[in-house]
């Protein structure tokens, strides 16, 4: 059994105990959280599909643990002219363990 969800404006296709990280949610560690954006379902070769979202259809999850993502070295420069700057930048994430899909 699967379903595919919108959470925070991305598609994400999720199965029952899968652990995913999406972008940073709202809440604290071992909270659980309710998604009703269910976009399609498939209950063993049994598939509904929204138009635009399943009615009924939930997918329930729990924080896991907020983290970062690696470091992304954004470098500009233009030749000849002095111009150099450098930043980095560390995305925000948010790991869920999928419970369950009702």
């Amino acid at each position: 059994m699967y379903a595919i969800v919108e959470i925070n404006g991305q598609q994400f296709k999720v199965t029952e105990n899968q652990e995913i990280f999406v972008h940073r949610l709202e809440g604290n560690e071992g909270e659980q959280v309710t998604f009703e954006n269910v976009l399609l379902l498939d209950n063993n070769g049994s598939v509904q599909v929204g138009t635009p979202v399943v009615e009924g259809a939930k997918v329930s999850a729990k924080i896991v643990e907020h983290a970062k993502g690696d470091k992304v070295i954004v470098f500009k420069k233009k030749r000849r002219k002095g111009y150099k700057v450098k930043n980095g930048f560390r995305q925000s994430f948010t790991k869920l363990k999928i419970e369950g899909i009702a």
